[in-house]
């Protein structure tokens, strides 16, 4: 009796952890990229080139992620935008996080 009902019980509970996981990975996702545009944006600001800029963010942000560069008067803007990792989050938005610094003196373009 007791091993119907676990077999019954079994794939839900299979079920629930993978979601539980997959969301976990997305909330990891969304972490790494505001850190990654938020080390971006600092290092933007200071008027570092594209190249460096580029490579603090591939340091932070996970695999495969986009960055996008806004210059503006006052200041610079970083977005990060990073593709799912599973297949069980294709049907979640893209994780991203986005920064904005202000030009330190002397780094205004």
């Amino acid at each position: 009796m007791v091993s119907a009902e676990l077999a019954l019980a079994f794939p839900a509970v299979v079920l629930m952890l993978a979601l539980a996981l997959a969301g976990l990975t997305f909330a990891v996702d969304l972490v790494r990229c505001e850190d990654a545009a938020r080390a971006g944006a600092r290092a933007a600001s200071r008027g570092d080139s594209g190249s460096v800029v580029r490579q603090i963010v591939d340091s932070r942000a996970p695999d495969g992620a986009e960055l996008v560069v806004s210059s503006h008067d006052d200041s610079v803007l970083v977005q990060v935008k990073a593709p799912a990792r599973t297949r069980m989050l294709s049907m979640l938005p893209r994780a991203m996080g986005s920064a904005e610094a202000r030009w330190e003196p002397g780094a205004a373009p």
